[in-house]
């Protein structure tokens, strides 16, 4: 057995003596980091997208190649140039699924637009040359208040309020053309050939975008944002491609007020639209708002037919998305 020296022995007990009477140490609390305030989200006017939405219906239907369309697309130049975006046109001839060709017209206004970090709307501005799903009348052309008009006339009031207040980051309007002049027979869905009958001026736009290597954060389309009572569900492709940009946009919805209609379920009822070519084209995480009517697990059913028109067009519902999008655009950070 090792005997331990007694020099040894009292030289231990002595430092755990002093070890012993060591004040305890606290530990220093560093302060949480704020970030600095953010002024408040400008107001959204549903009555003043109510009338963008009236103005492009009172030019007639905005079918590619019709003087109508023509008319209308000087408007939306002017107005947004009014509103103090940088505005890029894009002109162009694409065949649809007949093999006709019609002029498409695209129309991309930025603001800030020498920032890199950007957030993209977009909707569709033309409007579909038949009423293929009308139950007595299919022939004729559709005023799409709703389809078409709807999601442009939100992003005309989000324009105006850019004018006033500039958000964060830089942002760009992208009123996409040839959207709904797709194969009127052919399936929608993904996978079947005809689904790029549908979307023809995003597709060009996604090979050609307005700057070379374009970029955004992220995007938000509106499509058939303004009907009755519209409600919203979680669309199947924006969960598959963006789930994070759709949980940022729900929870935009409750913060302003109007979570009662941003549904918590997700509906794969959007066989294609213009946000699928965007997050397959460029990566680009993006999201569909579009309306959903649970009654049928469909489309709303104005979709397509002649009571496409102004009587079915709700402010309040208008109202709800504006402010739903300004609540993103205005508290996203640099």
């Amino acid at each position: 057995m090792q005997t331990i020296h007694p020099k040894l022995l009292g030289l231990g007990l002595i430092t755990l003596l002093l070890a012993a009477c060591q004040p305890e140490t606290t530990p220093v609390h560093q302060p949480e980091t704020k970030l600095p305030e953010l002024p408040p989200v400008p107001l959204f006017n549903g009555d003043s997208a109510y009338a963008f939405v009236a103005k492009q219906v009172a030019f007639g239907p905005r079918v590619p190649g019709t003087a109508a369309h023509k008319a209308c697309g000087d408007w939306l130049v002017e107005k947004l140039k009014g509103y103090g975006g940088t505005v890029v046109e894009q002109n162009a001839e694409v065949t649809i699924y007949s093999g006709q060709k019609v002029p498409m017209r695209n129309i991309i206004a930025s603001w800030q637009p020498g920032k890199k970090e950007r957030i993209l709307l977009f909707a569709h501005w033309d409007t579909r040359p038949m009423a293929d799903q009308d139950p007595e009348r299919k022939t004729g052309s559709i005023d799409g208040a709703n389809d078409g008009g709807s999601g442009v006339g939100v992003l005309l009031e989000i324009a105006r309020q850019l004018s006033t207040q500039a958000a964060q980051v830089g942002v760009d309007i992208f009123l996409t053309d040839v959207e709904d002049w797709g194969e009127p027979h052919g399936a929608m869905g993904i996978g079947q050939e005809s689904y790029k009958t549908w979307c023809l001026g995003t597709q060009y736009w996604v090979k050609n975008p307005h700057v070379p290597d374009y970029k955004a954060r992220f995007g938000i389309l509106l499509d058939m944002v303004g009907g009755q009572d519209a409600k919203f569900a979680k669309e199947g492709w924006s969960m598959r491609y963006a789930a994070g940009v759709v949980n940022k946009v729900w929870k935009a919805a409750a913060a302003a007020g109007h979570g009662d209609r941003f549904l918590s379920e997700v509906r794969n009822h959007v066989g294609v639209d213009d946000h699928v070519f965007v997050n397959e084209g460029l990566n680009i995480p993006s999201i569909d708002i579009i309306a959903f009517d649970a009654a049928t697990n469909a489309f709303p059913a104005t979709w397509h037919t002649h009571a496409d028109n102004l009587a079915n067009i709700d402010k309040e519902s208008l109202q709800a998305v504006g402010a739903t999008v300004a609540q993103v655009v205005w508290t996203e950070r640099k």
